[in-house]
This record gives structure tokens, C-alpha cells and sequence, in this order.
């Protein structure tokens, strides 16, 4: 028996690969179980000191050109023969857009209990976990009953730890013959520089209030400050002034930054259900009375259009500084 964490990687291990590995190493030391890794990509030997201090005894390597980017047909079959060979008890992956789908897809595969979404996960006497629900109005705690099980944690909401000794054992492993329905013919990588919403640790996000598609160089400008992530409101996604990538809320992402910054975002419920989980929320906003100023650490009433370049002006003097 045996305890399993997902190494999500996008040409590089990524953050929540590291958050991912944490979790799963508090659950092994706890229930007294070795913990397994496994990475699908390529690179690993270049990244394999990043992995100490986690407890993983090894790390199963499946490295091949075809696994550089994820592809559901390729890594669910080896992640779920893998559970099995290793008896995974229980098996920690990453909440993002393609981790959900994975854990879902292995899940369904091994007939496994699946808990999405998580801010915290422990070990006590069993799998215990905590995920908001009811639009991230109340957390919930939730006692997995049944093995194998298996749990994604929301990106940002866990601190990396390195608490164990040692390096990792890579085991390299050959790609198997998957029979595959699709191929992937090309990807469309992000712009350079360019920050994951999901994972950002800050995010500065607009709605209605910035008035049209001409309003955003201002706060891409303090993205760039601050080297964050640029996020949008649902009002401001379907009136068509930005891609639905950057819509955060209920019908878009949901993200755990250190900071959120929303500027003209009155507060509806939906938006606060992709953002209320922030350690600190920035408000600005002309309305006094917006909703979003009864759940914000700090507002600021007023016109975004001259608070934000006053925060990009005082950002950028500390970048220099």
C-alpha cells in the first residue's frame, strides 16, 4: 500500500506539482505509508533536486515527446495501471484545468471515491478533506470512507513544505503502446511572460466598471507592474471586451492568489464564487455601496482609471527600488 501524488508539469514541473507534493507527503508520513511519485514530460533529470524534502521515495518516470503535453488518452491509462501496480491507497493530484479532468478520468478508471477541488487534505485514521461549497460560501469537511481514493487541491491554497530528508529514486519507465482515438497535431503556446490565472499569486481583474475593450492596457499595465495575472468578470467576458480564459467566477475560474485586485467588479455571487478564497482582496470601485466592499480587505471608492495608474506608478518604484 502506497500513497501517489501527480507531478503536473507544462515543460517545467509546475507550482501545484510542489503544493500537490506536500499534501501527499503529510498523508503518507501520517498513515504510515511510502509515497510515490509519478512524472510524465520530459526533463526530469534536470528537475529532480527540486523534489527533495518531500519524502518521495521514488518517482516513476515516463518520459517521451508524445507526454509533453497532456493528453487524456495517453496519461490516464499509465497513471491508473500505475495506481494499481503500486496499490495507491490514496492518490493527490492537482485542482487546475487539465489536473481536474486527469483525476476524474483515473478515478472513473479505478473506481475510486474522488474528492475535487480541496484546500486542505489530511490523514486521520482515514482520508479527511476540506472544499468549499455552495458557491465558496462555506467549507466543508469531508471524510473519504472508501480506497482507493483520490483528491485534487485547488492551486495557492497550500504552502510548500520540505520537511523530509533525502532524494527521490527516479525509476525510468518506457511508454507504453496506448491505443490512441486522437492525435495531437499542435499547441498554441501563451505569449511569453504571459501568467497562468489558475496559478498566479496575484491576480488583477476587471468588469463592467473599466467600460470597454480600450479599458484594459491599464490594468495590464499593473500586471506587468506586479507580475500578475489578468482576470475578467462574467459582465465583461459576455459583452465581448476579453476572452473567456480570463473569466473568473462560478461559469469561469476559480483561483487562490495571494493578492486579488478587482477594479470595477461590483461583487456579484457568482464572481466572488472564483475569488472569495484569496488571502487578501483589493477593491475599487466609484460605488460606495458595491458588494464586493463588504468582502474586500481593503477598498478604495473610487475611479479605477486613476487608481490604477497611481498602484503601477508606486509598483514600479519598488521594482526599481
Amino acid at each position: 500500500m502506497s500513497v501517489l501524488v501527480l507531478l503536473e508539469q507544462r515543460g517545467e514541473l509546475k507550482p501545484c506539482a510542489f503544493e500537490a507534493a506536500t499534501a501527499a507527503g503529510k498523508v503518507a508520513r501520517a498513515a504510515g505509508m511510502p509515497l510515490n511519485a509519478v512524472y510524465l514530460g520530459q526533463g526530469l533529470s534536470d528537475q529532480k533536486s527540486l523534489l527533495s524534502g518531500f519524502g518521495i521515495s521514488r518517482v516513476f518516470a515516463y518520459e517521451s515527446t508524445s507526454l509533453n503535453h497532456y493528453s487524456n488518452e495517453t496519461y490516464v491509462p499509465i497513471i491508473a495501471e500505475l495506481a494499481k501496480e503500486l496499490e495507491a491507497q490514496v492518490i493527490v493530484g492537482s485542482a487546475s484545468a487539465l489536473g481536474k479532468e486527469c483525476c476524474a478520468s483515473v478515478a472513473g478508471r479505478l473506481d475510486a471515491e474522488l474528492a475535487q477541488d480541496c484546500v486542505a487534505v489530511q490523514w486521520d485514521g482515514g482520508l479527511k478533506v476540506q472544499k468549499p461549497i455552495y458557491a465558496g460560501k462555506l467549507l466543508s469537511e469531508v471524510a473519504v470512507g472508501g480506497v482507493p481514493a483520490m483528491v485534487s487541491l485547488r492551486p495557492n491554497v497550500l504552502a510548500v513544505e520540505r520537511e523530509a530528508e533525502g532524494m527521490p529514486e527516479v525509476v525510468h519507465r518506457e511508454m507504453p503502446d496506448v491505443p490512441l482515438r486522437a492525435v495531437l497535431k499542435n499547441v498554441v503556446e501563451a505569449a511569453a511572460g504571459t501568467v497562468d490565472l489558475t496559478e498566479a499569486k496575484i491576480v488583477v481583474s476587471g468588469g463592467r466598471g473599466i467600460g470597454g475593450p480600450e479599458g484594459w492596457p491599464v490594468l495590464q499595465e499593473l500586471c506587468d507592474a506586479l507580475g500578475a495575472a489578468l482576470g475578467a468578470s462574467r459582465a465583461a467576458v459576455d459583452a465581448g471586451w476579453i476572452e473567456h480564459m480570463h473569466q473568473v467566477g462560478q461559469t469561469g475560474k476559480v483561483v487562490s492568489p495571494d493578492l486579488y485586485i478587482a477594479c470595477g467588479i461590483s461583487g456579484a455571487i457568482q464572481h466572488l464564487a472564483g475569488m472569495r478564497t484569496a488571502r487578501t482582496i483589493v477593491a475599487i470601485n466609484k460605488d460606495p455601496d458595491a458588494p464586493i466592499f463588504k468582502i474586500c480587505d481593503y477598498g478604495i471608492v473610487g475611479d479605477l482609471f486613476h487608481v490604477v495608474p497611481q498602484l503601477t506608478e508606486e509598483a514600479n518604484k519598488m521594482q526599481a527600488a
